[in-house]
């Protein structure tokens, strides 16, 4: 319990000191946003600042927090400290220079703020890279709830639902049956959220969303605080507790990549130009975009250790994840510490909401990016249906593939995206802060992201499968060789 609570304080204490650090370099001026000047009526509305904050949350708090964070518990109570100084040095630096950058290059998407300080041949690559991981992002994030809802309506109506007790008639529904009805539901709402302007669905919606976001969270946490069921919070080890052992599981980097969006996500710096369109003040973009990410990994540290709490040990936790998938120990973690009622619903509905108000922005994200590309307006509707009806077309082939494998390929494109946004970030500060030595802020995340990412792509079974002798060094290489070419472009011009 203590290891939890200092974790939280940490969170917490983040945003009120590092955040303000970071906020005070960038330097938030009164210039006019982009919502206040290019007002359209469909992507670039003034919103007020709370509902901004609860939809930034809810775009970028997907099954990553959730379902990520899960994963990471496999390796015992050593994940807290990624999450923690992840989220803090890293995540939320990458989310507040995404959308502040964004913000003041007209609310551009993150693939034209890249190729704006990154050059042409990084431009093309961001474009390809960011549609095709936010069509991945949609996709995974329509699978997952939609198992998780069908699951949850078999057994509210099934034999021993209290929606059966109520009707004292069950019908027995299983969740497979009803899962692809219920994707193609999902896919309508993600059409419609890809296609209407930001303010008359997904702004109206939210707030309901983010309520069972918020209940979902305090009641998880509540449970494990009062020891509902006997189980006790683990306090901090740095063990490899991973059942398949540390040679075969190591730490460095599968457990970095796995927790993917509790501590850092590529994926944000895409959802990040949504709301910097919907800012009306850029002293709003602390509490948004360095905010948000925060909440998130306040999300991902009480998942991370629900599950190794809730589990008498990581390997039988391991043993739950592969045998029913995270959404059935997502559910079996919700029935032990909220019980089978009203609450345990609103909990599970909340774990449902993230993943749906990430996927339906994930497409409208897409939607945005091509428009940028071929810079065509998104005034009239039937310009909008020109790119949501393929993208959306794709998404819906791609759920029909496994899960596990479209999820593996997606967090390694999230973490890579995160690294080159951040060296974005550290090129920008450089050139508009000569001499403050502000670029060091996200310098030092995106390296360690360099090695991350290339170490992960060299040893995954995914990937290339080397062995550590190999993927280690060369990793560590990679990321020299990014800091070089990162100071040939900046701070080398100078000499």
């Amino acid at each position: 319990m203590v290891t939890f609570l200092v974790a939280l304080c940490a969170l917490i204490g983040g945003y009120f000191v590092y955040g303000k650090i970071v906020d005070n370099v960038f330097g938030p001026t009164d210039a006019k946003t982009p919502a206040l000047v290019h007002n359209d009526g469909v992507d670039y509305i003034p919103l007020p600042t709370w509902k901004v904050f609860l939809i930034q949350l809810l775009n970028i708090a997907g099954l990553g927090p959730i379902f990520g964070a899960l994963g990471g518990a496999i390796w015992g109570p050593s994940v807290y400290l990624w999450i923690v100084f992840g989220t803090i040095f890293a995540g939320a630096v990458h989310d507040y220079l995404s959308g502040m950058i964004s913000l003041r290059e007209d609310g551009k998407s993150i693939s034209e703020v890249v190729g704006h300080h990154m050059g042409g041949t990084m431009l093309m690559i961001m474009r390809v890279f960011s549609v095709v991981l936010l069509v991945l992002v949609g996709t995974v994030f329509a699978t997952g709830p939609a198992g998780l809802l069908s699951k949850l309506i078999s057994e509210t109506v099934g034999p021993g639902g209290f929606i059966a007790g109520f009707l004292a008639s069950p019908i027995i529904i299983a969740a497979k049956e009803l899962t692809p009805y219920v994707l193609v539901v999902v896919f309508l709402y993600y059409f419609l959220a890809t296609l209407l302007p930001v303010d008359k669905l997904i702004a109206r919606f939210y707030p309901l969303f983010g309520a069972c976001l918020i209940i979902m969270a305090l009641g998880i946490m509540g449970g494990m605080l009062f020891g509902v069921g006997g189980h006790h919070m683990p306090e901090m080890t740095l063990a490899n507790l991973h059942p398949l052992g540390a040679e075969k599981m190591p730490i460095w980097p599968l457990m970095f990549i796995t927790v993917a969006c509790g501590a850092i996500s590529g994926f944000h710096s895409t959802q990040s130009p949504i709301m910097a369109r919907c800012l009306k003040d850029e002293r709003l973009g602390r509490p948004v975009f360095y905010g948000a990410m925060v909440s998130e990994g306040i999300i991902a540290l009480i998942w991370a250790t629900a599950g190794i709490t809730f589990y008498e040990s990581t390997g039988e936790l391991a043993e739950a994840m592969k045998a029913g998938g995270p959404g059935t120990v997502v559910y079996d973690i919700c029935m032990g510490f909220m019980g089978n009622g009203a609450g345990y619903v609103l909990a599970l509905l909340g774990v449902i909401a993230c993943p749906i108000t990430s996927g339906d922005t994930a497409f409208r994200s897409a939607r945005l990016t091509l428009a940028d590309w071929f810079g065509v307006n998104q005034d009239q509707s039937a310009k909008r249906l020109m790119f949501a009806v393929p993208l959306l077309a794709v998404g819906g082939i791609l759920s029909q593939m496994d899960f596990n494998i479209i999820w593996r390929y997606f967090s390694w494109t999230n973490q890579t995206l995160a690294m080159i946004v951040l060296w974005t970030g550290a090129v920008y500060l450089y050139r508009t802060k000569k001499g403050s030595g502000a670029w060091k802020i996200p310098f030092v995340p995106a390296t360690f992201m360099s090695a991350v990412s290339c170490t992960y792509i060299l040893q995954a079974p995914e990937g290339l499968q080397l062995s550590t002798a190999i993927s280690y060094p060369v990793g560590i290489v990679f990321a020299v060789v990014c800091v070089v070419l990162y100071y040939k472009a900046t701070l080398g011009s100078n000499s």
